[in-house]
């Protein structure tokens, strides 16, 4: 009976643990909706904003973050899966690999803004870039790979290995058995991965400061000259981000409407966050479910 009732204890205040994460989350959600809903419709969307007068938007920052987001997560995702495999498949103990999980550690522990000021010395002066998009992604590659590797080692490492022998019997090489058995059952675990590390590029906004900069030039879409400085597909280009222009509408803008646009932004980015972690979720479900044909 003690047992029960230590059990039935315990599991009520895991409950209520629960309970205020979410009510914490959920009032933190409807405030910043509440505050910026009104503010958004096509013209904030889609226009440029303002230097000094009211009625801008945040068109060029929404782009500048999904393009940010495209080149981050190009470099990121091969570079960690195969790091993740490598740990979890190949890696043998020894100095090599206890180096390299050293690395991964203190990678993931550097504060972004340190990572900020590393990326504004090799990726912005040393390489004579400039704040550009690519320094930015580079910079946010720093900070999301470790958590990457990680995430793909335990995803990898948590496969059963029932499905490699099966696989190894049936004849497959091991490398086989990775590409065609390993990952597809890992596939929800590492999607996973790339969602957390993809919001974060959302979020990111110190190491964007000295790195992709805190302004953007008139993006002309028709320009598809990729080397042009008006060109928005241009990665060696200032971008200033959703979240900078946050910070910076927050601190240092002297239009009249600031509050309306510092709340339609932080309203706009965090139903771009939850639409992209739904969307990503539902489609890493039907695509496992063609995959494995469950």
């Amino acid at each position: 009976m003690r047992a029960q009732t230590a059990d039935r204890i315990a599991t009520g205040f895991f409950y209520a643990g629960a309970g205020v994460v979410v009510l914490i989350l959920a009032g933190l959600i409807g405030y910043i909706l509440y505050h910026g809903a009104g503010a958004i419709d096509w013209s904030f969307i889609t226009s440029p904003p303002q230097n000094m007068k009211e009625g801008g938007g945040i068109g060029p920052q929404i782009f500048n973050s999904f393009y940010l987001l495209f080149l981050t997560m190009l470099i990121t995702i091969p570079i960690g899966l195969l790091a993740g495999i490598y740990l979890a498949e190949f890696a043998k103990p020894g100095k090599i690999t206890e180096g390299i999980r050293l690395s991964i550690e203190t990678l993931t522990s550097l504060p972004s803004i340190v990572v900020g000021l590393f990326g504004l010395l090799i990726f912005v002066n040393y390489t004579g870039w400039g704040y550009t998009l690519m320094s930015g992604a580079l910079a946010l590659t720093v900070i999301n790979l470790p958590m990457m590797v990680r995430i793909s080692e335990e995803a990898i490492r948590n496969v059963p290995m029932e499905l490699r022998e099966g696989s190894l019997a049936l004849g497959a090489t091991h490398w086989q058995t990775i590409w065609k058995v390993v990952l597809p059952s890992a596939f929800l675990s590492i999607l996973t991965g790339i969602i957390i590390t993809s919001g974060r590029v959302f979020g990111e906004a110190a190491a964007l400061l000295f790195t992709a900069g805190m302004s953007s030039p008139p993006l002309n879409f028709s320009q598809l000259d990729i080397t042009s400085p008006a060109s928005p597909w241009n990665p060696f280009r200032p971008a200033e981000t959703l979240a900078v222009h946050i910070w910076k509408v927050n601190s240092e803008s002297l239009i009249p409407d600031v509050r309306r646009v510092a709340d339609g932004s932080a309203a706009v980015l965090i139903l771009v966050v939850l639409f992209f972690n739904i969307s990503a979720r539902w489609l890493g479900r039907s695509i496992h479910k063609k995959l494995t044909g469950q």
